[in-house]
């Protein structure tokens, strides 16, 4: 459930802090009459994130198990790879996310209300097709069979909702930078896992081999439905009795990417300056 609440939380943020910077801007240079294309663009990504994420859990159900599988797999090694674009551009891009959408914006009030429209929907819609996406792949990897993982990611979403309130507000200062640095690293985790788990997706579906051949087993040791394996599988998808692929391509993914996140931005080496040539002494010369 916890990852699932930092999933809704870490890109219900994103988006609260989107939909904050366009409003604000509008407000301050007295554009109120702007403020309802806007929220109309908002409107229509919501929609449109709602529609996918049903699509998602209801037009699967009809498949045969083979065809599930092999969909889930796909799609959520396709979610992997969409979150881990969006840590890395959401870590680059934080300190200097107001600027680019002021950018956009004064260039969408040029162009007329349509702009306007289609700036607010594509700078939320990104947020809520990538969650209902991701989320979709995380519920199927968390395999708890309840309402919990759904119940954890509306949780996220509403602190997400109430931090960006308290942002526009001005009642809360942090240091976003920071803050999506530390959720990233921990959404690469839960990733790691949701990655592992859409091979094991692909390995049922016969797609890739190798079901039978365990890495190990500690199913007695960590019983799926005792609660620190319930709480294992909720926060980083945990798998008792994993594939060697399984294993494999979880290594693979977790080491280098979390390695690569959190490594500090490289300070450019600046050029020796070679040195001047002594001067020639007074007395020189013939």
């Amino acid at each position: 459930m916890f990852g699932n609440y930092l999933i809704g939380l870490r890109e219900g943020l994103e988006a609260s802090l989107v939909v904050c910077i366009l409003v604000a801007y509008l407000v301050k240079t007295d554009r109120r009459d702007a403020l309802r294309p806007v929220w109309l663009g908002i409107a229509i990504a919501c929609g449109i994130s709602l529609a996918f994420g049903a699509m998602l859990e209801f037009g699967t159900q009809e498949l045969t198990f083979e065809a599930q599988e092999l969909l889930g797999g796909t799609l959520s090694i396709m979610s992997v790879g969409l979150v881990t674009w969006m840590v890395f551009w959401m870590k680059r891009t934080a300190r200097h996310l107001r600027a680019e959408l002021h950018g956009r914006l004064d260039a969408a009030l040029a162009m007329g209300t349509g702009a306007l429209v289609a700036t607010a929907f594509l700078a939320v819609g990104r947020e809520g097709l990538e969650t209902a996406l991701f989320v979709w792949a995380s519920v199927r990897a968390s395999g708890e069979g309840t309402s919990a993982p759904l119940i954890g990611v509306l949780l996220g979403i509403a602190t997400a909702i109430v931090l960006g309130w308290l942002f526009y507000r001005g009642a809360l200062r942090i240091n976003l930078a920071k803050f999506f640095t530390w959720t990233g690293a921990m959404l690469v985790v839960v990733a790691a896992g949701v990655l592992a788990y859409g091979v094991h997706d692909l390995q049922e579906a016969r797609f890739l081999g190798g079901l039978g051949n365990k890495a190990f087993d500690v199913s007695a040791a960590v019983p799926p439905d005792s609660w620190y394996g319930t709480l294992l599988k909720g926060v980083f998808n945990f798998q008792p009795d994993p594939t060697v692929l399984q294993l494999t391509v979880w290594v693979l993914y977790l080491v280098p990417v979390l390695a690569l996140f959190l490594a500090g931005p490289r300070t450019p080496r600046r050029p020796s300056t070679p040195a001047a040539p002594p001067a020639p002494s007074a007395g020189a010369g013939g």
